[in-house]
């Protein structure tokens, strides 16, 4: 069904203008209809025919799936296919692979390292998102037994790998409540694992040897109003994965193909090197993936993938931002050092990072720049002498501390002169053009001031 427009949409609302649906017009509510910022079950005086109509057409053209048993862990919904129109909200969900064959300690290793991992990055805390349990050998009791144990030792939404559907029920009964996800089934297993799926409450990846199955297998699970479905596309080659996710997401976006709307489920090649297990994990991200199981865990990796993830899923017409303050980097003291930035969070974790490493304690003033870089941010006027003038004495820094100087990024080094005519009695020091020379920068300070002495 094509997209319907806000004056489509319109003809076949009450046209009261009742406002109960937190519009203040049918117009209005007919726009965020089309923009998909609204459900017609929102309007309470809908006819039956219009709920038909727009509830197929509001449809969101990648399905919803919500993992785990909070369903906080959320895939798909997307609607563009370019971040730079609007933004992707649900990024690729990155899970650790466990084999049933792998030594008890091994296993033990993993699950309490996937439990455990944190990484800290521009403020925010990530983990691992998943866990995956496959099965390689014949014994079906030690592969539920794996499944059980992973879901209560991380407390995470598993995915549950096996070519045998008498497994994959056997750990889809003893993992119950954790909204996992079964995979996978082929167009033989299809409608006996449907049942195992919708019976335990656990999502449905499918697969199959080509695309015109794979969609046949999906359409007929929409027919029967099955919902919770993953694709788990069979692909060869690093290029054949970029050319399939892309042309599965253009078709599902551009052409409306509803059995093809679902998120994607990928297991990397466990036989790959790493490098190579980087860069289909770097597709996946880039290019539309739901899960991304990874064969093994490795830090270094993860850090990348994730840093790489952050990037791609920010909304790039909102930075992420700090809150503008005077932040304390270690203990300052009234005539400790006072350096300052832009709000935009990188530039304001890496600064803070290198004071600190440098083993200084000082104050980092932070004024409000729109989440803008230090160039960005003085090219558009947010950063200035008069601006950061402002925000010192709007914060009080002069009664905070005793010290009568202020260090700026070597970047703008033009403003020094504005900035000191602004706040008269200060000194403007011009620091270095790059964070990561703030500690040679204030070891010279030090042994400048030393040798005045």
């Amino acid at each position: 069904m094509m997209a319907l427009t806000g004056l489509q949409i319109q003809k076949l609302l009450p046209k009261t203008n009742c406002r109960e649906c937190g519009s203040n017009t049918c117009m209005a509510f007919a726009m965020k209809l089309a923009a998909k910022k609204a459900e017609i079950a929102e309007c309470p005086y809908a006819s039956e025919d219009a709920i038909q109509i727009l509830g197929a057409a509001s449809e969101p053209p990648v399905r919803g799936i919500a993992l785990g048993p909070d369903r906080m862990l959320k895939l798909g919904e997307e609607t563009v296919l370019y971040r730079h129109e609007k933004t992707f909200f649900h990024q690729t969900a990155l899970a650790v692979n466990i084999n049933d064959t792998d030594s008890s300690s091994m296993i033990e290793e993993t699950l309490t390292t996937v439990h455990e991992y944190r990484m800290e990055r521009v403020g925010e805390t990530f983990r691992i998102d998943m866990a995956a349990v496959t099965q390689r050998g014949a014994d079906v009791n030690g592969f539920v037994a794996l499944a059980k144990r992973a879901w209560e030792t991380t407390g995470l939404p598993l995915v549950v790998r096996s070519e045998s559907p008498a497994a994959l029920k056997a750990a889809a009964i003893a993992v119950k409540g954790s909204r996992s996800v079964l995979a996978a089934a082929t167009p033989e297993t299809l409608d006996e694992l449907h049942n195992i799926a919708a019976a335990n409450n656990h999502i449905l990846a499918v697969t199959a040897p080509d695309l015109d199955s794979l969609y046949r297998s999906a359409a007929k699970l929409r027919e029967t109003g099955f919902q919770d479905i993953l694709l788990q596309f069979q692909t060869s080659s690093l290029a054949e994965q970029f050319q399939t996710n892309s042309a599965i997401r253009r078709a599902a976006l551009k052409d409306a193909v509803k059995p093809l709307g679902y998120p994607f489920l990928r297991f990397l090649n466990q036989r790959a090197d790493l490098l190579e297990i980087a860069a289909g994990a770097i597709t996946e991200i880039d290019k539309y993936g739901g899960i991304c199981v990874l064969p093994v865990f490795d830090p270094a990796l993860l850090a990348a993938l994730m840093t790489l993830r952050l990037n791609v899923y920010t909304d790039p017409q909102k930075p992420i931002q700090v809150e503008p303050k005077v932040y304390p980097i270690g203990e300052p003291r009234p005539d400790s050092p006072v350096f300052v930035t832009t709000n935009f969070s990188l530039t304001y974790f890496t600064v803070s990072g290198e004071i600190e490493n440098s083993g200084t304690s000082g104050w980092l003033v932070v004024p409000e720049c729109e989440g803008m870089s230090v160039l960005t941010a003085w090219a558009a006027g947010k950063f200035s002498g008069a601006s950061i003038a402002k925000f010192v004495k709007d914060v009080g820094l002069e009664k905070q501390v005793t010290t009568r100087e202020i260090v700026i990024p070597g970047y703008v080094a033009q403003i020094s002169g504005e900035l000191e005519e602004n706040l008269p009695g200060w000194k403007v020091l011009v620091g270095p053009q790059d964070a990561a020379d703030i500690e040679s920068f204030i070891k010279m300070q030090k042994a400048t001031i030393k040798t005045q002495k």
